[in-house]
């Protein structure tokens, strides 16, 4: 691959829409590109300065007075217009819904993806990068860089891929079976992914550095998957799978035990 294509690619890859290959493809010529980590690194510092710094302004009076006119003119109090009626606030609802978006984003946001989102924090960004990287390995043809059921296969496969190799330890005996471990990106850190398995489920492992460790007190759940943090040997981790919250804790408290 070549830093003309990658270039194309930084931006899918950055919001979780390439598949396992290509996205490792694209890996592993960043391994070798210092410039195109440059501009990997460069979008992640370009969403922080539109998230904390872009500017936000209330909706002028005008508008609000327009909005409420407009509602007010729309109304029609026979029920046989019910319907309609509704139709057209709605449509005047969206309407100022967007004009309120622009007056608020001013120019800047035009060139960000929709679901970026002008509220979203580094907190949320951090979640949904793991919870995309979850489901890029679910629909890969393998979920996993090196397969082993081997704890200390597993761990020296880490080293000198990571700057800190995870601690690692199989559960099989209490029904969670290492299964291997892979390389994958929470904003532009490469970090480690410790794959387990739980009956028909898959769970992945995310350890972070104390920068990118999400501050969640309860699981963080999204289209049916739950996140969990952890402390692992004193590295914070985070598992991300579809299990049932009575088995997510227990696996939490086991990884919690390792020391």
């Amino acid at each position: 691959m070549d830093c003309k294509i990658a270039s194309e690619l930084l931006p899918p890859y950055f919001d979780g829409e390439l598949d396992r290959t290509t996205s490792r493809e694209l890996e592993a010529h960043l391994d070798g590109c210092a410039h195109c980590r440059d501009a990997l690194i460069g979008l992640d510092a370009l969403r922080t300065t539109l998230r904390e710094e872009a500017p936000r302004h209330p909706a002028p009076e005008l508008l609000r007075a327009r909005i409420r006119k407009e509602i007010s003119r729309t109304s029609v109090p026979m029920q046989s217009a019910a319907f309609a009626a509704r139709s057209r606030h709605a449509g005047w609802l969206a309407m100022a819904a967007s004009w309120v978006v622009m007056f608020a984003a001013g120019g800047m946001w035009m060139s960000m993806r929709n679901h970026a989102g002008a509220n979203e924090d580094a907190q949320s960004q951090i979640s949904r990068d793991m919870f995309a990287g979850h489901w890029r390995a679910l629909a890969a043809n393998s979920p996993f860089d090196v397969v082993s059921t081997d704890q200390h296969t597993v761990k020296p496969w880490f080293a000198g891929k990571v700057s800190v190799a995870p601690l690692v330890q199989d559960f099989t005996a209490q029904g969670f079976a290492l299964v291997g471990g892979r390389i994958d990106y929470v904003g532009s850190e490469r970090v480690p992914v410790l794959v387990y398995r739980h009956g028909h489920h898959l769970i992945d492992v995310f350890v972070l550095s104390p920068d990118h460790a999400p501050a969640l007190d309860n699981p963080v759940q999204s289209q049916g998957y739950l996140q969990e943090t952890v402390m692992l040997g004193g590295q914070p981790a985070t598992i991300v799978s579809d299990m049932g919250g009575a088995d997510l804790a227990h696996f939490a408290q086991l990884l919690g035990s390792v020391k």
